[in-house]
C-alpha cells in the first residue's frame, strides 16, 4: 500500500478500527492489513493468548493496539466495548466473530444455546453497529463490515439457526447500505465460503474433498478491504460460482446437493436422509 493509499484509508476509516473476532484467522489478517495502513486497533476476542500474540504483531507495524477480552454473547459485551472505546474515534467496525456455536439439529438442540448463536450473529453486531454507526454518520465517513457465510443462502442440517442468522445479516446489510450511502459510510457484507482458519481446522473439517474450493485468510481479508467501499454484498471470488448463489427454482434439489457436500466436509458427517 502506497503512502497515498495509507492517507486515504486513514482519512476514511481512521484513526481507530474495532475488529471483533480479531485474534486469529481472517480477523487477525484484517488486523495486520489495517496496521499496515497505519490505523490503530481495538482487537476483541475471548481467548487472551492468541489475542495478545496478534496485538503484539500489529504493534510492530507502528500502530497503537488495545486488547479487549470479551465474550460477545455476554449480556454486558456491548457495554464493555463501548466503555473501552469511549475516549477514541472509531472509523471502522469489522464484525468477524459470527460462528455456529451450537451445531445440532434444531429439535434435538438446546434452545438457550441457539439463542447464543443469535446473540453472537445478530444481536451483538446490530448493537455495535448502532453504537459506532451513529457517530460515523454524523462525521460523514467510516466503514461497517460484517463477515457473512454462504450458509446464509441455503438451509443446512445442524445449521438451521446459524444459516437463518446469516441470511438475516445479509439482507440487513443491504438495507443499511441504502440508508448510509449518502453519508459516505461504507457498508459491506463479506460472504465467505470454506476458509482455512484455525477454527475450521479445530472443527476437523476435511479440506481434501475433491473439487472443494478453500480460501486463504490473508486473501479473504485483502479482498474484503478492497471491496468495502463498493458494498453492499460481496462474495469472495473463490466461491463466486457456488451453486448456493444460483439456486432459484428447484430449492429442494439444491438444498439436498448442498447437504451431501456438507456430509463430506464435516468431520463425522451428518446422517443421511
Amino acid at each position: 500500500m502506497s503512502s497515498g493509499d495509507r492517507s486515504e484509508w486513514a482519512q476514511q476509516y481512521g484513526p481507530w478500527a474495532v475488529v471483533a473476532g480479531g485474534s486469529e484467522g481472517v480477523g487477525a489478517e484484517f488486523a495486520f492489513q489495517l496496521a499496515e495502513a497505519g490505523i490503530d486497533l481495538v482487537l476483541i476476542a475471548r481467548k487472551p493468548d492468541p489475542l495478545r500474540e496478534t496485538a503484539d504483531r500489529c504493534r510492530t507495524r507502528g500502530v497503537r493496539v488495545r486488547e479487549l477480552e470479551v465474550d460477545l454473547t455476554a449480556a454486558d459485551a456491548v457495554t464493555r466495548i463501548a466503555e473501552a472505546t469511549s475516549d477514541i474515534e472509531v472509523g471502522l467496525l469489522i464484525y468477524n466473530a459470527g460462528a455456529n456455536t451450537h451445531s445440532a439439529e434444531f429439535l434435538d438442540g438446546d434452545l438457550a444455546a441457539f439463542e447464543r448463536v443469535l446473540d453472537l450473529n445478530v444481536r451483538t453486531p446490530l448493537a455495535l453497529i448502532h453504537h459506532f454507526g451513529g457517530p460515523m454518520r454524523l462525521r460523514r465517513r467510516g466503514g461497517l463490515l460484517l463477515v457473512g457465510s454462504l450458509t446464509g443462502y441455503l438451509g443446512s442440517a445442524r445449521q438451521t439457526v446459524y444459516g437463518g442468522a446469516k441470511a438475516f445479516t445479509r439482507i440487513y446489510a443491504e438495507g443499511l447500505w441504502l440508508e448510509l450511502r449518502d453519508y459516505n459510510v461504507h457498508v459491506l457484507e463479506l460472504v465467505l465460503g470454506v476458509t482455512r482458519t484455525p477454527a475450521m481446522a479445530r472443527a476437523g473439517l476435511n479440506f481434501d474433498v475433491p473439487g472443494l474450493r478453500v480460501s486463504d485468510p490473508a486473501e479473504v481479508a485483502r479482498e474484503g478491504l478492497d471491496q468495502l467501499s463498493r458494498g453492499p454484498v460481496h462474495v469472495i471470488s473463490a466461491h463466486a460460482d457456488s451453486p448456493a448463489l444460483h439456486a432459484t427454482a428447484d430449492r429442494a434439489n439444491a438444498v439436498l446437493a448442498s447437504h451431501r457436500l456438507m456430509q463430506k466436509l464435516l468431520s463425522g458427517g451428518i446422517p443421511s436422509r
